[in-house]
């Protein structure tokens, strides 16, 4: 099968991360693509950026429309509704799946993510998904997303000071990290804690591979339906849906 990965910021070093991530857990029979757009913003930091990167997460799918599946890599799950209303592939966001992983494996977990002002956001996701009962809390190490890039950064550092924190605090008995830019740190922070440490890019591409498997597609009844055909207007012409 062929998974299209999408990073929906610009940044390009953080796509190759995403697509090492992905690639480590694939079958053999699975082609991981990673891509990103080239327009929006470079790093996806609250609800302001989300608007301005799901028309670049749309285009990416309508390049690639043979995929038999897309995961879209941004921890809030930006734009994800949408792009499961683009195609009937399975479309996995990296947070919903994180939740669902961590919820089988333990009683109560806790999120480690960047910036306080993507609390909100993943509390809204947590309730959305019926799972906010098995969250302990959503904590942010203040991080910011660039930093996961900067070489010398401490971001690693306060990320773990803050699972310490949760474990110690919340009694979380396992940590969903929250942001794509963390998925090379899963493994590591896992062994120095000794509880597990959760990357979405690594749920999410498992879940695809499983929705695959057994021929699961999305629904086309409901909510992601088809977009009925209409001409749109201006910069966003070449994304006019069909019907």
């Amino acid at each position: 099968m062929r998974i299209l990965v999408i990073n929906p910021n610009t940044t390009q070093s953080m796509t190759a991360k995403i697509g090492e991530a992905a690639a480590s857990v694939a079958s053999s029979a699975t082609e991981i693509v990673a891509v990103n757009p080239a327009d929006g913003p470079p790093s996806i930091e609250g609800y302001f950026d989300e608007v301005f990167a799901i028309p670049g997460i749309i285009a990416e799918m309508g390049k690639a429309p043979a995929a038999d599946a897309y995961v879209i890599a941004c921890f809030d799950d930006t734009g994800l509704d949408a792009a499961r209303c683009a195609t009937e592939a399975p479309v996995i966001g990296i947070g919903e799946a994180a939740f669902h992983m961590a919820s089988l494996v333990a009683g109560k977990f806790s999120v480690v993510t960047t910036l306080a002002r993507s609390v909100p956001a993943i509390e809204h996701n947590l309730a959305k998904y019926g799972l906010a009962s098995r969250c302990a809390k959503v904590r942010s190490s203040e991080v910011a997303v660039l930093e996961l890039e900067r070489p010398g950064s401490n971001a690693r550092h306060r990320i773990s000071q803050e699972i310490a924190r949760a474990i110690r605090e919340d009694h979380a008995e396992a940590i969903v990290l929250g942001c794509a830019g963390m998925a090379d740190l899963a493994h590591s922070l896992s062994e120095e804690h000794g509880v597990p440490v959760l990357d979405g890019v690594v749920c999410a591409v498992t879940l695809a591979e499983s929705l695959f498997k057994v021929g699961l597609k999305t629904s086309k009844i409901g909510g992601y339906a088809a977009p009925r055909g209409k001409r749109f207007s201006g910069v966003f012409a070449s994304l006019s849906p069909t019907g």
